[in-house]
């Protein structure tokens, strides 16, 4: 079968390795000059697939109104004339409930745990070089309260097959010596063993020319689809500015850019960028003492990973729209934030910045499967862990359209559910 898949992030890229492999004949067509220019150029780094917890819980709510009203908190809401905004919103406090958040976690759970055998099994089978470490995660409270809740999570993430430990402000720089100037500000941490790290970009375009040498995939970059032609329940083609492209099936993965392309077919996705924020900064041996494991810092919702001599910093959460350039401010809070959790870490003053919108559903889950059109398919709205899931959103991508049984639920992921 010929397979059109559309978007050369992380995501696309996973789902096209998966569909070659089956003996498909793959084309990715991506908008950009270069794979993994967007959300997977410099996101976090860290492939967390033991704590997926959505970002609605209701745990979220109280702190809500404090957020909203500090310029320098880590999530903030600039209100736009756009009812998708809204929409979206209304629909992220609906699932800001309990047995919702909870539900959630355990879907996303499975999929992580999917996620990381493929990852195992690419890392093994295809040599990829990403700077990929198997050095675990430390997530760090500095309020009581929010680690005696990081603690009953842990408990409930246990009774679904996590293993996770929960350690004092000592144990954690016992752990984690470059968090040493913080321990006297720390109420504890939880510890991940199983936790990964590797550069998103690297191993987007490792697994690009993985699939391209192994099973004749070809990636078409610098190809902009301007809409998809339809008969009846069926897609026919890809408009591209370099022609029609046909396929006998086509997956849209093309983040936020996936709500325009299907738009006019009168499939509505419920997707927000969340702009998000990062810096690389290198690191000298001998001058600097970067973290060896993932850290994240929950306070400023800040995540920290170790890539070959650089650190990735990455955070923040921002309700504002597109928004193709940086705020400056956001920028310097995230070094300022760097620089008082690990002072020593890198050189901050040598950093590079990165920000993206990432698309991101109300629930946190993201959209795989099927949609109203017999042919045309979804693997999108990854929010945060696009990196994380890509693998097992792939795998999942692939059995459903192969008409195989999955080892989840896919309709946990359905567009139509």
């Amino acid at each position: 079968m010929r397979v059109c898949v559309l978007g050369g992030g992380v995501v696309g890229v996973a789902s096209a390795y998966y569909l070659a492999r089956e003996g498909h004949t793959v084309t990715l067509l991506e908008a950009r000059d270069e794979l993994a220019q967007e959300t997977s150029l410099a996101n976090g780094a860290q492939l967390s697939y033991s704590y997926v917890a959505p970002l609605a819980d209701p745990a979220v709510l109280p702190k809500l109104p404090g957020w909203l009203l500090d310029r320098n908190s880590p999530l903030r809401f600039v209100p736009r004339l756009d009812w998708r905004q809204w929409t979206w919103c209304l629909e992220f406090l609906r699932a800001c409930r309990t047995g919702v958040a909870k539900k959630v976690t355990a879907q996303l759970l499975g999929l992580g745990q999917l996620s990381r055998d493929g990852v195992h099994e690419l890392v093994e089978r295809e040599a990829l070089h990403f700077n990929y470490q198997r050095n675990g995660k430390l997530v760090v409270y500095r309020d009581p309260v929010a680690f005696d809740g990081a603690r009953r999570q842990l408990e409930y993430q246990a009774s679904l097959g996590s293993r996770q430990q929960a350690l004092d402000a000592a144990a954690c720089v016992a752990l984690e010596p470059a968090l040493a100037s913080l321990q006297h500000k720390l109420a504890g941490g939880i510890h991940t063993p199983s936790e990964e790290a590797g550069d998103c970009h690297a191993f987007t375009v490792g697994l690009a020319a993985a699939a391209t040498r192994r099973f004749g995939a070809s990636f078409r970059c610098g190809t902009r689809v301007t809409g998809l032609r339809h008969a009846g329940r069926r897609v026919v083609a890809a408009r591209t500015d370099a022609g029609d492209i046909e396929a006998d099936a086509f997956v849209v993965a093309a983040g936020m850019q996936s709500v325009p392309m299907l738009a006019p077919l009168g499939v509505t996705l419920p997707l927000y960028p969340l702009t998000g924020y990062s810096l690389t900064a290198p690191t000298q041996p001998g001058h600097h003492h970067p973290p060896a494991i993932s850290v994240t810092d929950l306070h400023y919702k800040v995540v920290y990973a170790r890539l070959g001599e650089q650190l990735r910093i990455a955070g923040m959460v921002d309700l504002i729209g597109r928004h193709p350039r940086a705020d400056a401010r956001r920028v310097a809070l995230l070094a300022r934030q760097a620089r008082e959790t690990f002072p020593d870490g890198a050189n901050f003053d040598a950093a590079t910045s990165w920000c993206g919108g990432r698309p991101a559903t109300p629930d946190s889950k993201p959209l795989i499967g099927a949609t109203p059109y017999d042919n045309l398919w979804l693997n999108t709205g990854h929010g945060a862990l696009g990196f994380t899931l890509a693998c097992g959103s792939a795998a999942l991508l692939a059995d459903a359209m192969a008409g195989r049984p999955s080892p989840l639920d896919a309709s946990a992921f359905a567009l139509m559910r």
